[in-house]
């Protein structure tokens, strides 16, 4: 299973991760730059590393986020969320034409929720998501 997560995520950094983690950094340096938009670039920068390299990770919904991440978010929507939501959505589609893009589209797919709501939720490693989940030993 690990060597399976490393070849996706290879394929994925070579066709996909790298291009969309720069755009993500890139947003990021301008919301810090703008300085009141700074949990923006934060966010924008905890993208950027999930969209590098995706497979092995899930994101999982803080409970204690608070009022200011849904308003954080709210603004999110407005302004870039719904953008980045498509663009994940078509590349997703587009990817699934292949048969060899199936998972790398799923793999795009997974990242809607966080490009369309980062406030308030974290990046864990898949097998951190389920505290009862073993992987089994080979």
């Amino acid at each position: 299973m690990t060597i399976m997560r490393l070849v996706l995520n290879l394929i994925w950094l070579i066709l996909c991760g790298w291009w969309m983690a720069i755009l993500y950094i890139l947003a990021g340096i301008v919301c810090f730059i703008l300085i009141i938009t700074i949990p923006f670039g934060i966010a924008s920068f905890r993208i950027a590393s999930y969209v590098i390299w995706p497979f092995g990770r899930s994101i999982e919904w803080r409970r204690d986020a608070g009022v200011a991440s849904v308003i954080g978010n709210v603004i999110w929507i407005v302004l870039i969320g719904w953008w980045l939501a498509i663009g994940h959505l078509t590349n997703g589609i587009a990817l699934c034409l292949t048969i060899i893009g199936i998972p790398l589209g799923l793999a795009d797919f997974k990242m809607i929720p966080i490009s369309l709501v980062p406030l308030g939720v974290r990046i864990v490693r898949s097998g951190e998501l389920y505290p009862g989940y073993r992987r089994a030993a080979y």
